[in-house]
């Protein structure tokens, strides 16, 4: 192509220059130079390394390799931009250099292509860092023409189908996935670092349990039974507790057959932990200081931006109880309410729909109302405590007051970023609140059951525990000022085009 490769190819100008790549191809495996024969190229730097270390590098010979981005064409000399996995690096070649025969050859090649470069470190007269190339090789050739700064993929939908393609054209979204590694890898460090054992339990379940996730299923041929992929990791970290870890934790990939919006995907990561002899309370500390501490040491400070906005994790993190932070919003007072009735008139008056009959008590109204008037209104880091129990069938009951759970969630720009209990052991309150569950999936018409051996573990003992779990995929947004579940995850789920 021309000096100037930078148009945004339509489908029909794909399809052409793949033609012409192809021809391209054939010509240079009829002449045994087949660049997919490539096995191995010895690098001794990156674009990075090279433009770290200048100083000691200069007029030094290295080899670097990577994807031809652009091409300057001056005749019998050209600039042109390699990408590696560090950074892009420019490369001066010259005919006289790498002699008539590569050059013509090199000028067959086309933007995207792999290639090989070795020469000396040096910086031209306006300053850039290059490497001046005497030998250049193709390592791979590219059958699909680059998009110009990514203007032939701004639909995000096809951003999100293609991410090899949004990779190699937009560092910054390399950036982020970057940073997600470094806040999975501080998180683990945390917790390690507080003798938390990191452990893996099964994907694959038996029974579909009655928790209002719903789940994929799948079929086992060999066993012919019928499983589901986890929709959680908490019961079997809690089986380890009653066996006798007193600190666990699992980075769990989870799935729910759910529906998807900017905070949700069918498949995400979850970090769950439950330490023994601990409750819920011991729970907000350590989760306030694991965000505190990963905020610091992967953005630097735990005082961020997030789309606009200051979220200061560094200040002492405001705490409500669930009732508290009701009145506070929306002026209702779940202890002036002296039975349901009073409740769902309470509702009413505030212009909240909630169920008719049983369902609708005092518990789930609160819920209600606090959907209603409150979780918008958490931009900060707020710790939300005292769940009624209609709601939390896996937290412990306050002993002050029974219709209400040791559990908490958090919240962050308005959303829910984690849950935690003191984690329910008797096993008799168990069983109940688990059928009371069963019974409402199966009333609407799913199949689901009592996980009889999580029971059974129970029954064995376990001691009073504090559990928390929280999104890693909510976590890695916040940290990267992201604002689609969908940016922070390489490989989205997407319906297929065809």
């Amino acid at each position: 192509m021309s000096n100037n490769e930078t148009t945004t190819p339509d489908i029909e100008d794909v399809f052409e220059a793949k033609r012409i790549r192809l021809e391209k191809l054939k010509e240079l495996q009829d002449a045994g130079k087949d660049p997919y024969e490539t096995v191995k190229y010895d690098r001794n730097c990156t674009a990075l390394s090279v433009r770290q270390n200048f100083e000691t590098l200069e007029n030094t010979e290295v080899r670097i390799a990577g994807r031809m981005m652009s091409r300057r064409d001056m005749g019998k000399a050209n600039f042109i931009d390699i990408a590696d996995g560090s950074g892009r690096l420019q490369v001066y070649l010259r005919i006289d250099d790498i002699g008539e025969d590569k050059f013509a050859a090199y000028k067959k090649w086309d933007i995207g292509d792999i290639v090989g470069v070795e020469g000396l470190v040096f910086r031209t007269r306006r300053g850039e860092i290059s490497i001046h190339a005497h030998k250049i090789d193709l390592l791979s050739k590219s059958l699909l023409p680059l998009p110009e700064k990514f203007h032939g993929l701004v639909d995000k939908e096809l951003r999100y189908r293609q991410r090899y393609v949004d990779l190699i054209m937009n560092p910054e979204v390399k950036d982020t996935f970057y940073k997600r590694s470094m806040i999975i890898s501080e998180v683990r460090k945390y917790l390690d670092g507080r003798g938390y054992l990191e452990v893996d339990t099964p994907v694959l379940h038996t029974v579909e349990i009655g928790a209002a996730a719903r789940p994929f299923r799948t079929h086992h041929n060999a066993l012919d039974l019928d499983m589901f992929l986890r929709i959680e990791t908490e019961l079997y970290l809690k089986r380890l507790i009653v066996g006798g870890f007193d600190k666990v934790y699992e980075v769990g990939r989870i799935f729910r057959n759910e529906g998807m919006d900017s905070t949700h995907n069918p498949e995400f990561t979850t970090v769950e932990m439950y330490e023994a002899y601990t409750d819920y309370k011991g729970m907000m500390d350590l989760i306030e200081d694991l965000y505190r501490t990963v905020a610091r040491n992967v953005c630097g400070s735990a005082k961020i931006t997030y789309q606009g906005v200051e979220i200061d994790m560094e200040s002492p993190w405001q705490r409500l109880s669930m009732t508290e932070a009701v009145k506070k919003y929306s002026g209702a007072d779940y202890y002036e309410w002296a039975t349901d009735a009073d409740a769902r008139e309470a509702a009413k008056q505030l212009g909240v729909t909630v169920e008719e009959g049983e369902k609708a008590t005092k518990g789930n109204v609160l819920v209600a109302l606090f959907d209603a008037f409150v979780e918008d209104k958490l931009v900060q880091p707020t710790f939300i405590y005292d769940y009624p129990v209609e709601n939390s069938p896996l937290a412990k009951r306050k002993a002050s007051e029974p219709q209400f759970t040791e559990r908490f969630e958090y919240f962050i720009t308005c959303h829910e970023m984690g849950n935690a209990f003191s984690e329910l052991n008797d096993p008799i309150d168990q069983r109940k609140r688990f059928e009371k569950q069963v019974a409402a999936r199966k009333a609407q018409g799913v199949n689901a059951e009592v996980d009889e051996d999580f029971v059974t573990a129970l029954e064995y003992g376990m001691p009073p525990t504090g559990g928390l779990g929280f999104g890693m995929d909510r976590l890695v947004m916040l940290l990267t000022d992201s604002p689609s579940i969908r940016d922070v995850l390489l490989f989205p789920t997407m319906k297929p085009l065809r």
